[in-house]
């Protein structure tokens, strides 16, 4: 779910109420060294958060692992495995390479996809591995943070979650029937039931857990979702992210106020979302140069988990957010999901 949102707490608070916590590996090397006053790794801070989750009582947690993050990925994925983590969920990009970077052991990896013919390639790449998808999430366009689709393809009535569903159960199917779970405005239990009635078999939710007592969020951050109405909330273009992608913000979020005014300079100094260059080094950040196009997405990612208040926060969500009227706890918030 983002920077600094996922962290132990609320992954072990969801947990322990029967549902899989899931923690958010990006940027988590700085957050857990801020946390230690020590500097850790990507592979530490992955070890260490998911063996926190379990002592603070999670039964079933994982990690997000994001393709998009290349730099840190493979560490974080070794030390999730490492940790004992009960999945490992990936995406921003199709996770090709994920059964060839370390044993999974006991670990179910899933592949986050947003069509059928992107769930065909995993299964056939890492069927050549050995290996099928313990399941899978299928995302759709009312997502927050990065969307698996072009900008002309977010509203377009074949790609709503209900309509990707029948071919992307067709595919699991096909290479073993494996479990397919849904995410992307997923909102109430009479969402659940109506995507479970159609045959998925669970389901990925952000937004809801965004506004929660356990999230790691700024209060800042939380009271923007609280506040947002259905017009607030926007698909970032330009500018938009550094990984290309489009990405759903909170229009009034400070950072992406700053970018549309041209009042941030080019800005690239954590560099989670660095690509690399034709010498093979990380390198590459298309916010480093650009600051019309582009956002530093790292630096207001931060900031929106409290890493660094003196920076501006990037505020994401997905497109339910506007519903969202009080902050709960997650006992509540499972409670309410329930009913």
């Amino acid at each position: 779910m983002g920077v600094g949102i996922s962290l132990f707490p609320l992954a072990s608070a969801v947990a322990r109420e029967g549902g899989l916590g899931i923690i958010s590996s990006a940027g988590l090397d700085r957050i857990v060294s801020k946390r230690n006053g020590k500097r850790v790794n990507s592979y530490e801070a992955a070890y260490e958060e998911i063996s926190f989750a379990r002592e603070a009582g999670g039964q079933h947690v994982g990690m997000n692992v994001m393709v998009a993050l290349a730099r840190d990925y493979q560490e974080s994925v070794k030390g999730a495995i490492d940790a004992g983590a009960d999945v490992i969920i990936s995406g921003a990009g199709l996770p090709l390479s994920l059964p060839l970077i370390h044993p999974a052991k006991d670990t179910a990896l899933i592949p986050i996809v947003s069509s059928a013919r992107a769930l065909e390639i995993v299964c056939r790449k890492w069927e050549k591995a050995g290996r099928r998808p313990d399941a899978a999430v299928l995302e759709g366009p009312l997502a927050g943070g990065h969307l698996g689709f072009r900008i002309d393809e977010l509203d377009m009535g074949a790609n709503r979650l209900e309509n990707l569903l029948p071919a992307v159960m067709d595919v699991a199917r096909e290479h073993g029937d494996f479990p397919i779970i849904v995410a992307g405005g997923i909102y109430s239990h009479s969402d659940i039931a109506r995507f479970l009635q159609m045959g998925a078999n669970g389901v990925q939710m952000g937004t809801r857990f965004l506004a929660t007592v356990e999230s790691g969020a700024s209060h800042e951050y939380k009271q923007a979702v609280v506040d947002a109405k259905e017009e607030d909330i926007t698909v970032a273009q330009s500018p938009g992210s550094p990984c290309g992608l489009p990405f759903r913000v909170i229009k009034h979020s400070p950072m992406f106020v700053s970018a549309l005014k041209r009042l941030r300079a080019p800005k690239c100094d954590k560099g989670y979302v660095l690509q690399k260059d034709p010498s093979g080094n990380f390198s590459k950040c298309a916010a480093k140069q650009d600051n019309a196009d582009y956002f530093c997405i790292c630096n207001g990612l931060l900031s929106s988990s409290g890493y660094d208040p003196a920076e501006e926060p990037l505020f994401t969500a997905g497109t339910n957010a506007s519903r969202v009227d009080r902050i709960l706890s997650v006992h509540d918030l499972m409670e309410e999901l329930k009913h």
